[in-house]
């Protein structure tokens, strides 16, 4: 399975099989759905999206400043084809799940 990531941000995630179904999962706490878009082919999915920090602190005031704010993008070349029309993609508790049936 090949991937790429954009410079702006890293986005981890599981990529998995289960049944008839191939399943994406990433953990994105403090994104919401508004942000994010999802762009799925027969054999690609792309994950775009923007986490925003409601107030920047100053920089002297920092001890540790690992958080990523900003865009993120992340495409995934899926080992086998799928079917987009009938993709769903829900998000809870700040963990993005995608299910993509197997053609």
């Amino acid at each position: 399975m090949k991937e790429s990531t954009n410079q702006s941000g890293i986005l981890t995630l599981d990529v998995f099989q289960k049944e008839n179904n191939i399943v994406i999962r990433s953990a994105i706490a403090g994104v919401s759905g508004k942000d994010l878009d999802i762009s799925i082919t027969n054999d690609t999915v792309t994950i775009k999206g923007s986490r925003n920090e409601d107030k920047e602190e100053k920089k002297k005031d920092y001890f540790y400043k690992e958080l990523y704010w900003g865009s993120f993008s992340r495409t995934v070349i899926l080992p086998e084809e799928v079917n987009p029309d009938k993709s769903k993609a829900t998000l809870k508790n700040g963990v993005l799940t995608i299910v993509l049936p197997k053609k």
